[in-house]
């Protein structure tokens, strides 16, 4: 138990978790979930036994995939769930006035000690209709319970498919920061986009708390407004530069810029003086910051005229005394164009000046960039290393929301089912256990939802199912022999308490990877895909039915 806690936590012990603070308030819920739990006590149901199953009833953006994310969060959540009493004072002002008082004395005792969870791991691939997060307990508790984890499990799973997809897009091999705390649905947003499209697959974000929070590696550059803030006329405080090696005078990193602009000038045929002075004496004071890890952005006046030239001025008086320069960054513009134009400056500027470090010194864009943008930055002949990504990462635009429900399967024991006249929104009756199927590739080729006393099925063995269909319900029979298999669910949480430890977050960022690896290109199809298959057992079909025409036939 101690082993499973510390990995959740990311304070050391004895400290106060200050995310878990933020994450965990009781009331994070709707109204009408408190109004239930009143008519729950009064009617003497509270105590009683039921399950609720997370799912989605469509994979998002039109693929035929989901990441599974936000069950960290979720554990945090439960293992502090208590109504305060400033809570529950609250409750009493807005609840009817007639509320038994005795009701309220309930709620004071009221925690997740009866609570179990089986989930999918963080960073799975899910699929519809397989339950993301089964959650038993005591009824009005785990009613209660619904809004809080459906606003955990939407938009984490929501923002980590997201950046899979836009990973999936760039390839292996380019970089990708996401940046888009700034058009983030608030602070909270903002970490979970931050967290999430880590797990997703991006490689750092410029979000500093998710760093300190929850580990995000964190990276950046700098801003126009830098730049800009320079007119040419400043002198540094300190412009001398000791060199690299420690060995040597230290030297006036500004003269010597301005020195090396004039044969970098000669070298492309440009007029020194066109440069912008002010854009050179911000590179220097960078530079004087960070001589080990100096960068530029180029696009501040003219790319070609004067950020480049410029850059390159610091950069090999930078070379001059032992350092490296890491980058440059282009914010605007043919992005694609001038990292090509770009890459070629710097190979003849390696050559003509003997740097031959200076041609790979990474390029990195910006700029309201899409899946369409990404697409033409991630051609083979492309000379963009990283890829900075803000709104289209955060805010989703392709859809805004996963479309979580909470549904209802068992209540003492007995599967419950909703029947409507919209057949999509129906669910699947009674306790699950749920199994992903192999071919012997290694490849998923359908996932299993059978009854929770079922065998479990084996590898090797001829099964016959019956496929959903896009409503959920049972469209036709298939036999199928797996080659291998694994259950999905596992318990995380039982009776209150953590009973496994959640990965840290890096090792789910290496499970999605490593399960989106595995899926069959016809799957991880952006536009067009081959839908994924989900089944039932024949004995969840016989139920299924029997519930259907029970219905029908009426009391």
């Amino acid at each position: 138990m101690e082993k499973a806690q510390a990995k959740l936590e990311l304070q050391p012990e004895g400290e106060q978790d200050p995310e878990a603070e933020a994450a965990t308030r009781a009331l994070l819920t709707d109204l009408y979930q408190f109004t239930m739990a009143v008519a729950y006590w009064r009617a003497g149901r509270a105590r009683e036994p039921a399950e609720f199953e997370l799912f989605f009833r469509r994979c998002p953006f039109g693929s035929s995939f989901a990441l599974a994310a936000g069950l960290r969060d979720c554990m945090r959540f439960l293992r502090t769930f208590r109504l305060r009493p400033a809570d529950i004072k609250y409750l009493a002002s807005v609840l009817p006035p007639d509320t038994d008082p005795a009701f309220f004395e309930y709620l004071q005792g009221l925690d997740c000690s009866g609570v179990t969870i089986r989930a999918q791991p963080e960073g799975s691939l899910a699929f519809a209709h397989v339950p993301l997060l089964c959650v038993s307990g005591p009824l009005l508790l785990v009613q209660i319970l619904e809004t809080p984890l459906l606003c955990l499990i939407n938009y984490a799973s929501l923002v980590a498919t997201n950046a899979a997809r836009l990973r999936l897009i760039a390839g292996p091999e380019k970089r990708l920061l996401e940046m888009g705390l700034r058009r983030a649905q608030g602070p909270d947003g903002g970490l979970t986009a931050s967290t999430y499209s880590y797990l997703g697959g991006f490689d750092s974000s410029s979000n500093v708390l998710a760093g300190q929070l929850r580990g995000v590696p964190v990276a950046g550059t700098l801003a126009h407004s830098f730049v800009t803030s320079f007119s040419g006329s400043e002198q540094p405080h300190v412009p001398m530069l000791a060199p690299a090696s420690g060995q040597g005078p230290p030297r006036d990193l500004s003269t010597l810029a301005k020195s090396w602009l004039g044969k970098v000038c000669e070298c492309l045929g440009l007029k020194a003086e066109e440069t912008h002075p002010g854009e050179r004496a911000a590179f220097v004071a960078y530079a004087l910051a960070f001589p080990k890890a100096f960068q530029g952005l180029l696009d501040s006046y003219s790319v070609m005229r004067s950020g480049l030239p410029n850059f390159l001025a610091v950069a090999l008086a930078l070379a001059e005394l032992g350092y490296r320069a890491v980058g440059v960054r282009l914010d605007s513009g043919d992005l694609l164009q001038q990292a090509w134009e770009i890459r070629s400056i710097f190979r003849k500027c390696a050559s003509r000046f003997q740097v031959p470090w200076l041609e790979a010194v990474s390029i990195a864009v910006s700029n309201n960039i899409d899946e369409k943008v990404l697409t033409r930055l991630a051609r083979k002949d492309s000379e963009v290393n990283l890829i900075g990504i803000g709104t289209s990462v955060v805010t989703c635009p392709l859809q805004p929301s996963l479309g979580c429900v909470y549904k209802l399967v068992s209540v003492r024991g007995q599967p419950c089912r909703k029947l409507t006249e919209d057949s999509e929104k129906q669910t699947l009756p009674g306790t699950k256990a749920a199994f992903r199927l192999y071919n012997p590739e290694g490849a998923p080729i359908l996932d299993l939802l059978q009854l929770e006393e079922e065998p479990a099925p084996r590898a090797g063995q001829e099964l016959r199912v019956w496929l959903l269909d896009v409503s959920g319900g049972a469209c036709r029979s298939l036999t199928l022999t797996p080659a291998s298999l694994e259950p999905l669910l596992r318990v995380y949480f039982h009776l209150g308490q953590m009973c496994e430890p959640i990965p840290s977050l890096a090792e789910s960022r290496t499970l999605a990877q490593k399960s989106l690896s595995c899926l069959s290109p016809s799957h991880k199809r952006l536009e067009h895909p081959e839908p994924y298959q989900v089944a039932l057992s024949e004995k969840l079909h016989t139920l299924l039915k029997g519930l259907v025409q029970s219905n029908q036939e009426g009391p």
